[in-house]
């Protein structure tokens, strides 16, 4: 049973797996030739590790960025790292986060079927650690192990039913259609920056359009100004490093100028694949999710990762991690100066969802929505984690902590309601969410019955 349950699992964690899996039962149930069937579950799945290959060539040159900052500047405090505090978690809550993310993967299938929120969560790794935390939040509660999996399932699967939809008028003004949304752990964040975004921007005004000297035309072409850009960031990082703390630690002797463009290249590469990737797994998930539709459950709406947004907007995505990395660093003085725990900026968190703010504050506001929202989403991203934190039980203060804006938000919400009244505020907050979307579903069919009678 245990070797069941793990295939399962990381069948639901691998993302490049279950998104195949997907789309070779979205184009079974059109009833596709098998050779089309063959060729989309295996071009999505390719599509799938291009993109994590180039998630991983990014994170691979942000870890001694991340280094050579802390080292420069003498930082020492919380680094916000999902993985590192899932790991740390897992040791204990292992058996209740695979539970609770099996559970939560059928309630949110089943919440799409029954309400008007139509979205399916196939960010595989971002529903694990949501379930972790859920998991850990639910265990401090001291419910017991049924109903602390089957209520912590509820909540996972309406956390990731809810924030696709919180996110959805935004992406639609992205992506130009209603065909995809966004299923990532920084929404709550991403639907801020373009609220913020649609009131201090102008969209006329965007960052794909700025207009470069004719002497400096290609900087239009993202991968150069990429590369440009952040050889310049780490060649600054560097310098204050120094060669001796680089060239012992962390380039293998290599001299740490020349380190720190090749780092800076490697990032700009990182981009580039993923580009390529997520045009791949958009051109085979979203004909082969109308099976799903179709015959499973009607009108819904595939939720990927946050890269599927960056090919259309690539200067967005590098100002929306400077500027919100730039947030992140003005909440650490803040922090100091003020005598909270200290939150060392994320370089990889303020890239993916920093990137992703920028491209959401660009589609509302343009190049002013891009920087004004992604920093503001640099300093939520700052000190949310420091309300969460003691939330966490003994998780709360171990050096890292979980990072975006929708881990604050679901895990705030469920240790406010444990701190208030204990296990049955808990349960009874969850159903009363439930209950809110099932409500706007039955309002809104009456609402449209009402509109179209009157007509």
């Amino acid at each position: 049973m245990n070797s069941i349950l793990n295939i399962l699992i990381d069948i639901a964690s691998t993302p490049a797996i279950l998104v195949a899996l997907i789309a070779v039962l979205g184009l079974g149930l059109q009833k596709k030739p098998i050779s089309d069937v063959v060729r989309g579950g295996i071009k999505t799945f390719v599509g799938f590790l291009v993109v994590t290959a180039g998630a991983g060539v990014i994170e691979g040159s942000l870890a001694p960025f991340g280094e050579m900052f802390q080292h420069a500047f003498n930082m020492q405090g919380v680094v916000p790292n999902n993985e590192a505090i899932v790991a740390l978690a897992l040791t204990k809550y292992g058996t209740y986060t695979a539970l609770i993310m099996l559970a939560g993967m059928a309630f949110n299938i089943l919440i799409a079927r029954i309400t008007k929120f139509k979205y399916i969560y196939l960010t595989g790794h971002a529903t694990l650690y949501m379930a972790c935390m859920i998991a850990v939040i639910m265990s401090v509660t001291k419910m017991s192990a049924v109903p602390l999996v089957l209520v912590g399932g509820l909540a996972l699967g309406l956390a990731n039913t809810i924030f696709p939809a919180i996110a959805q008028p935004f992406t639609k003004q992205i992506t130009k259609n209603d065909s995809v949304a966004l299923g990532h752990t920084g929404n709550f964040g991403y639907a801020l920056s373009g609220f913020i975004g649609k009131y201090v921007g102008n969209k006329e005004k965007s960052t794909e359009d700025i207009n470069f000297p004719k002497g400096l035309s290609f900087l239009r072409d993202s991968t150069v100004s990429i590369t440009l850009t952040m050889g310049i960031v780490y060649t600054i990082v560097a310098l204050f490093a120094g060669n001796e703390f680089i060239a012992e630690n962390l380039s293998n002797g290599t001299n740490y100028i020349i380190y720190a463009l090749q780092q800076a290249g490697m990032f700009a590469a990182g981009v580039f694949v993923i580009l390529a990737g997520v045009r791949l797994i958009l051109a085979e998930i979203v004909p082969a999710f109308k099976g799903i539709s179709e015959k499973l459950v009607p009108n819904s709406i595939p939720a990927l990762d946050c890269p599927i947004v960056f090919p259309y907007a690539p200067n967005a995505v590098l100002i929306g991690f400077l500027t919100s990395f730039v947030g992140g660093i003005v909440s650490l003085f803040i922090m100091i100066a003020t005598g909270t725990t200290v939150i060392i900026p994320g370089v990889v968190p303020h890239f993916f969802c920093g990137a992703t703010a920028g491209v959401f504050g660009n589609a509302t506001g343009g190049v002013r929505g891009a920087v004004v929202g992604s920093f503001i989403h640099g300093v939520i991203i700052s000190f949310m984690p420091i309300l969460l934190m003691p939330v966490m039980g003994d998780l709360g203060f171990q050096g890292s902590t979980f990072s975006d804006t929708d881990y604050g938000v679901t895990g705030i919400f469920l240790g406010k309601l444990a701190d208030m009244g204990g296990q049955i505020a808990v349960v009874a907050g969850v159903l009363a969410v439930l209950a809110l979307l099932i409500g706007l579903t039955v309002f809104g069919k009456k609402k449209t019955t009402e509109t179209k009678e009157a007509a």
